[in-house]
Order: structure tokens, then C-alpha cells, then sequence
């Protein structure tokens, strides 16, 4: 049974039970003994086997399925609270790959992080795991690529190029998982005990892939803000909170001078909804704000109210992008009520000012989601907002996406997944990581993940919350001794707050200072509000909608060819 032995942690677990049983004493830097305070396994740091100064002579034939080049290796040993050597290097044909080898002891344990954006660059971030205790110490291995191209991260870089666009949407981050791991088992003569990934954004959407392509890679996994439906994320939710906010000269109605008011108006309508009148909403789909009560009495100062047009956008923008007939082109609820200050992403300062959103299309539309078919002169006024438009994107670019919710190689190989999200999220919709919440629950059980939604937090971090928390530690925890995750606590200079597995969220006991955490209790409302997930795209929930591609010339070759998908869309273009 080859599988069996694909992930250390898997081969750790035989090794050691067949110990026990023949009474061998199990060597150093095994996983025997008892866990750590945190939930850690105990296991013992271990010194290099070699110098940094001779890695770049390592022979790394044969571990990935391109040859692999060793560019630099140098120690780093200042800015830092341990030294580590620093190994660069590329899998063919463009991925960049950098490692680092903690040099003062290593605790057997192999992170590696996500990339945001469009990537293009290879610098280690732990993101939302930085104040993981392991990640401060610098006892860790890490690594990170930057999925197959440098810069431009306009998406230029996928014109005419099918193989970056594979290293991008899966195969960068796998290789550099295969090389990260052969070079630390050279380097300290054993292999990684348990190895685990950590992304946010695109990294959560790499952080999904890798659980749903490449099972065995990680025994742990923390996805925050995934966008793993890429294909619908960066076309019609990025472009609808463009055009739904355009008069018919083409300039902004509504504009950020404005957001600052419409969050008050919904901050007085349901703030105290949570038992608390304290800035944020613990679960904003009990919100049922109008923007319409905002509209201007007559007489009244237009800078302290909305007019009709303004209140209409503000709707629309917390509803999402609908076709004509108003059947929803993403889920419901693209921006959640009580995260309006973070809405100058995509509302400008002036009528006609920028928009990153419009960049955020932009990039997308023109050279990825056609993949065949590439116009660097696509327009947003190109998108057509119907459900025949629909399906042609995201046909075309379903090998982005990472939205297959059966996990279940990933669930019998002993692997943990914790998803999290920032209710206030200005990028992606927390009802994007609800929806496939809801199908990985229905496809799995889903008793070896978790979902944790912060009240308050913008994306990825930021916001009026609570917004520095740990997610690493607890997956670790969990597929290290079995302690499954309870409440993480967020904190925000002197508040604190504990968030809970979902659907439980956090009630104030009713004693000492509503800023501390330890006063919160767990509560699981009686019924989940949400919105519920019918809308055009609810099938791509499924394994149809995965497509593995190759590179042919300049085309990009992929398949199934033949599923529910391409029968309702019709043939590929």
C-alpha cells in the first residue's frame, strides 16, 4: 500500500505503534512523547547535518516531475529571533521556490505559507499564523514560491503562457512542497514529523487546492478567506461592484465620503442584536438594515443622508451581482452589513476616481478566465451580467478554481482542515466560505475541519475588531495529539474577544469588562440566519468542476471534457 506512506505523519504513526508492540525504544526526535501544554506534540529540536554552504550541491533528481535548480543558499542571521539558512531555487520551467532551515534547532515540523493576489513573488508571510509560538521562535522550516512567474501582477504574465497558468492555479505550490521537504530531510537527516500549510486569499484558495489535489502533502491546514471560487470572485463579483455603482455617464454614485454614514445607520439598526453595543456584528446576517431609511427628508443636508440613487447602490452592493431577471451570479450577500468602512476598495473618493476592484477584474478577465481566448483590451463593459455569460467563464477558467468539496482522501489520510473568515471582508464574501462550507459538510461530515468567522475583521486582517488571532497552533494541536479546536482569541490593542467553531459564537457572560475574552461564553443559536446558498453557480460545488490541464504550444489543454458543466455551456472556446 504505497499511499499509506505518502504523508510522514502517516509513516511516524505505523513506525511508532509497531514500536510499542515490540517494545523498541523509538529514537530520538519521535513522536512518543506526551503533548506539550499547547496540545503540541513534545518532540525534540534537531541540529543541522550539514553546512548551509553545501546545499547548493545536493543532488535533487527525481523529486519533482521537472529538474530542479539550487540558485543560493546563505546563512541569515540578523533581523531575525533565530538564524536560518536561506535556500533559493527553481523548479522548472519558472517556479520560484525559497526555503528556510532553522541552523539553532529544528522542531520537526515543515509550514509552508500562501501567496495573495496574483502572486509573482516568494517571501515567506505567516499572515494570521505569525503569532504562532513555533513561527516567533523560529524553530520551524518554512518555504513559499511564487507560483511560476515574477511580478506583474496585472496577470500579464499568463498571455501566451498555459504553463504558468498551471503553475499558478496548482502544480507551484506542490512542487515547492516535494523540494521544501527533500531538502529539509538532507539537512537535518529525517524528514518533516508533520508538515502543514497556512494561506490567506489566494493562499487560502492554494491552502484548499492542496487538500483537494494533493491530499497527502500536509497533515494540517489553515485556509483563510479562501478565493477558491476565483473564477466567479475576480469576474462578476469584482466587476459588479464596479458597473452597480456607474450613472449613465459612467461615473460613481456613490462615494466614500458617504460610507462612513451608512455604517452608522446600520451600527444603530442592529448593533445591539448581539446583546452588545460595542462597534461590530457577531453574526451580520441577523442585520436586516435598509439602506432606504437613510434617504433625505426634504430639506434636509444631502451630506447627512442618502439620496434614492445612493441608497440604491448601497443595496446592491451588499446584495451582489445579479443578471437582468435578478438570479443571483454569486451568493448572496457580497459585502455583509457593518463592514461599509472597508467598501473604498471598490467605492471611490470621486465620481471619477480609481477602483481596485476595476484592477481586480481587469487583470482577471483579460488574461486568465479565457485562458484560449486572451484580449489584453477587455473591457468591464464587455462582462455581460446573464447566466449564458456565466457559464462560459467559468468553464473556461474552472482549473483556478478549487471548489471540490469531497475531501474524503484528505479526511482518511488524518488530515485537518481549519477554515477562517473576517465577517468584514471588503475582497471576498464570507458567504463564499459559508457555501462551501455548507457542501463540505454535506460531502463529508466535515469532522476533521473547523470554520471560525471573526467578527469585525476586514480581509485577511485589519478591521474594527478583534483582528490578530493564531490559526496555527490549533490545527497543529489537532493533527499533532488529537485536541480538537476550541475558541481562538482575537485580540485589538486592549480588547479581546474569543471566537468559537461555527456556528457557536461568543455571548458576554454578564461580568467584568466586555474587552476581555475570558467574560465571553460559547452560544449555538437555534437556527443558522443565513441567506441560504441558491444561486446560478451552486452546482460548481462539486467534483465535475475540478479539470486537470496541460501545456500544448500556447494553449492550454484541459480536461474532463465532458461533464454536467460543458453539456449546459455548451463545447469549450
Amino acid at each position: 500500500m504505497p499511499g499509506l506512506f505518502a504523508r510522514p505523519s502517516l509513516r511516524r504513526t505505523v513506525l511508532v505503534c509497531c514500536a510499542v508492540l515490540l517494545g523498541v525504544q523509538l529514537p530520538l526526535g519521535s513522536a512518543a512523547a506526551g503533548p506539550r501544554p499547547d496540545g503540541l506534540a513534545a518532540l525534540p529540536a534537531l541540529p543541522p547535518v550539514m553546512t548551509c554552504a553545501d546545499v547548493p550541491s545536493l543532488d535533487l533528481r527525481g523529486v519533482t516531475d521537472a529538474p530542479v535548480t539550487i540558485t543560493s543558499a546563505k546563512e541569515v542571521t540578523t533581523g531575525t529571533a533565530a538564524p536560518y539558512c536561506e535556500v533559493r531555487g527553481t523548479v522548472a520551467p519558472a517556479n520560484t521556490v525559497v526555503v528556510r532551515l532553522p541552523l539553532n534547532g529544528w522542531t520537526q515540523r515543515y509550514v509552508q505559507t500562501g501567496c495573495g493576489g496574483l502572486c509573482g513573488s516568494a517571501n515567506i508571510n505567516f499572515g494570521q499564523a505569525s503569532t504562532c509560538p513555533l513561527v516567533v521562535d523560529g524553530s520551524l522550516a518554512s518555504a513559499t514560491t511564487d507560483m511560476g512567474h515574477q511580478g506583474q501582477n496585472d496577470g500579464s504574465w499568463a498571455l501566451d503562457n498555459p504553463q504558468a497558468q498551471i503553475d499558478f492555479a496548482y502544480r507551484g505550490v506542490h512542487v515547492t512542497s516535494q523540494v521544501a521537504k527533500a531538502l529539509i530531510t538532507r539537512f537535518y537527516g529525517r524528514a518533516p514529523a508533520y508538515s502543514y500549510f497556512t494561506g490567506c486569499s489566494d493562499g487560502g484558495r492554494e491552502a484548499l487546492m492542496e487538500a483537494q489535489r494533493y491530499p497527502d502533502d500536509f497533515d494540517g491546514i489553515a485556509a483563510g478567506a479562501p478565493a477558491n471560487d476565483m473564477a466567479v470572485q475576480n469576474t462578476f463579483h469584482h466587476a459588479w461592484n464596479v458597473v452597480a455603482n456607474l450613472d449613465a455617464d459612467g461615473h460613481a454614485i456613490l462615494l466614500a465620503g458617504k460610507l462612513p454614514l451608512v455604517h452608522a445607520g446600520v451600527l444603530n439598526a442592529c448593533d445591539a442584536l448581539d446583546g452588545l453595543r460595542d462597534g461590530q456584528l457577531d453574526d451580520p446576517r441577523r442585520c436586516r438594515f435598509d439602506p432606504a431609511t437613510l434617504i433625505c427628508a426634504p430639506g434636509q443636508d444631502p451630506a447627512t443622508c442618502l439620496s434614492p440613487a445612493e441608497a440604491a447602490v448601497v443595496r446592491k452592493l451588499h446584495d451582489g451581482a445579479v443578471d437582468a431577471r435578478g438570479r443571483r451570479l454569486e451568493p448572496a450577500i457580497a459585502h455583509e452589513w457593518g463592514s461599509e468602512l472597508e467598501w473604498t476598495l471598490f467605492v471611490p473618493a470621486t465620481p471619477t476616481g480609481p477602483s481596485a476592484s476595476a484592477n481586480f477584474a481587469l487583470s482577471y478577465l483579460r488574461y486568465l478566465a479565457y485562458p484560449d481566448a486572451q484580449d489584453p483590451d477587455f473591457r468591464l463593459s464587455d462582462l455581460e451580467f446573464t447566466e449564458a455569460s456565466f457559464w462560459k467563464t467559468v468553464q473556461s477558467s474552472a482549473y483556478l478554481a478549487a471548489m471540490n468539496p469531497d475531501l474524503r482522501a484528505y479526511q482518511r489520510g488524518g488530515g485537518k482542515l481549519l477554515l477562517w473568515h473576517g465577517w468584514n471582508d471588503q475582497h471576498i464574501s464570507p458567504q463564499s466560505t459559508l457555501a462551501y462550507w455548507d457542501a463540505l459538510r454535506t460531502a463529508t461530515g466535515a469532522g476533521f475541519a473547523r470554520l471560525y468567522l471573526f467578527p469585525g475583521v476586514a480581509h485577511c486582517g485589519g478591521g474594527d475588531g478583534p483582528n490578530t488571532f493564531d490559526v496555527l497552533t490549533p490545527v497543529m494541536a489537532w493533527a499533532e495529539t488529537g485536541k480538537q479546536p476550541g475558541r481562538v482569541v482575537a485580540t485589538n490593542g486592549t480588547r479581546s474577544r474569543p471566537v468559537f467553531p461555527y456556528p457557536a459564537v461568543a455571548r458576554y457572560d454578564g461580568t467584568g469588562s466586555t474587552d476581555d475574552a475570558a467574560n465571553f461564553v460559547a452560544y449555538t443559536p437555534r437556527t443558522e440566519p443565513g441567506p441560504g446558498y441558491a444561486w446560478v453557480g451552486a452546482r460548481l460545488y462539486s467534483v465535475d468542476y475540478q479539470t486537470w490541464c496541460r501545456a500544448e504550444g500556447t494553449r492550454l489543454s484541459c480536461r474532463p471534457a465532458e461533464t454536467w458543466l460543458t453539456r449546459k455551456a455548451g463545447p469549450r472556446t
